[in-house]
């Protein structure tokens, strides 16, 4: 029998046979023909790189060509800001995204992105309005303060109001209070950028009133209180209370500012967490401003409130800086409805996902964990042995940094193979699955924590499509 012929460049199908299959007249009304026919040049240059390499003994068909560039064209129209499950133990993730938002915040920010929005328009009067206006009744109404606005985030509520009370003077503040966040954010470095100057009261661990006294001149702009969110100094300390901090600064007459970082505006203990203080407190204690967050433990998009004196804020609101770090009508329409169910504290748990995942119950992560590791273990095949675990979810975002949560995982371990490696590559696996699942690995196991998993019809379907290497 005579040896089949090697293929030649000469056997490679035209770009114009390609396109004329039915992948390929598929993938250009998906697509459209320009980038269709960009990938078909590419695929068919990876053909041809690897006949002239030797090595291929055969040629792919028009059609395969045709899938293989429609395939390069799917991965490449996926968004990278893709949804996931997040398995980490860490409820309010920052670099997953922190809060998961209500029904209604999604209802509410959809419907502002698809039509024209009263945004800065007065209806009653037909005359420009005020962006703020559509949760400012509501921020005093939850908080007890004066006055409200709102910015992009904290980080900006802060550089804001330091900006705007202390340009050009002092601004007093604990030297164990000088916190770091994510990102390499350094409270000292935000109070440059502002233009204040940065004053140091005390010690680490410890500061007492007689400092803050001390440190008060002509040239203090404000005291500033922080939260310290994201860690704690235990043993021997002291720190000024807010209440007494704000008697300090009254009596010589300076504006006290509290940062809470993440800030909430009911008290945990509702859900069993620890007390952490409410905006409402701070604002009953006597701090001038109060800043924090809308997307940590408020559970609404990203936002940064200011709430406190009408006289302080008006000067906010007249700071140049106040329009670049506006809201736009999107997170303005999700953050209105978030705070409205705050005006239902009894079925908050229920509605807010952020307070729902955070009261979920051990024994309920536990039953969940039970109904799972057959089907996960089943997908994963013999390689690797699936079990139930304890463990310990964390809230994240620097809320409450001490407070752990009893939580249920799946912990994943290789069987009869170096652990290190299949890990590794399985955790790479998860992460490349339709809806990737990101877990953490620790003490030898892929650790599944299934405080955040609630589709759980979801996470199976998503796991259906795993392809695990031999």
């Amino acid at each position: 029998m005579d040896t089949p012929a090697p293929p030649t460049l000469r056997d490679l199908p035209s770009v114009d046979l390609v396109v004329k299959t039915a992948s390929g007249q598929l993938a250009i009304e998906r697509f459209g023909r320009a980038p269709m026919i960009a990938a078909i040049r590419t695929a068919l240059d990876e053909v041809r790189a690897c006949l002239l390499a030797g090595q291929l003994a055969s040629l792919p068909s028009p059609d395969h060509v045709a899938l293989a560039a429609g395939t390069v064209l799917e991965h490449s129209a996926r968004s990278s800001l893709r949804p996931v499950f997040n398995l980490t133990g860490t409820v309010l993730h920052t670099n997953l995204g922190r809060a998961l938002l209500a029904q209604e915040a999604v209802e509410a920010a959809t419907a502002a992105m698809r039509s024209a929005v009263a945004l800065e328009f007065d209806l009653s009067t037909g005359t420009r309005g005020e962006r703020d206006d559509h949760v400012r009744a509501l921020l005093i109404e939850l908080t007890g303060a004066e006055d409200a606005t709102v910015v992009n985030n904290n980080a900006a509520a802060v550089l804001i109001v330091l900006n705007t009370l202390g340009l050009g003077r002092e601004a007093i503040v604990s030297r164990g209070e000088l916190i770091e966040i994510g990102g390499a954010f350094r409270m000292p470095d935000i109070m440059a950028r502002a233009g204040v100057r940065l004053v140091e009261v005390g010690t680490t661990n410890r500061t007492h009133a007689r400092d803050y006294e001390g440190a008060i001149t002509p040239e203090t702009g404000l005291v500033l209180k922080v939260h310290t969110s994201n860690y704690r100094i235990e043993g021997f300390t002291k720190e000024v209370g807010a209440r007494d901090l704000a008697e300090i600064a009254h009596a010589k007459g300076v504006p006290l500012v509290n940062d809470l970082g993440s800030g909430t505006l009911v008290d945990l203990a509702r859900i069993g967490l620890a007390h952490e203080p409410t905006v409402r407190e701070a604002v009953a204690e006597g701090a001038d401003l109060v800043t924090f967050s809308g997307d940590k433990l408020l559970g609404g998009p990203q936002t940064g409130f200011i709430v406190g004196s009408q006289d302080l804020i008006a000067q906010i609101n007249r700071n140049p800086m106040k329009r670049a770090l506006r809201v736009d009508k999107i997170r303005l329409a999700a953050l209105e409805a978030t705070l409205k169910l705050y005006r239902d504290p009894d079925r908050l748990a229920q509605r807010l996902p952020t307070l729902r995942l955070l009261a979920r119950t051990r024994d309920e992560l536990r039953a969940l964990a039970e109904r799972l590791a057959g089907p996960v273990g089943e997908r994963l095949g013999s390689g690797f042995g699936v079990s139930v675990a304890e463990c310990a979810s964390q809230i994240g975002s620097g809320a409450l940094p001490l407070e752990t949560l009893p939580s249920a995982a799946l912990a994943i371990r290789p069987v009869g193979i170096a652990s290190g490696g299949a890990l590794n590559a399985l955790a790479a696996a998860l992460r490349d699955l339709p809806l990737p699942i990101i877990g953490r690995i620790s003490d030898g196991a892929l650790r599944l924590d299934l405080r955040c998993l609630e589709d759980e019809a979801g996470f199976l379907d998503s796991l259906s499509h795993l392809v695990v290497s031999a």
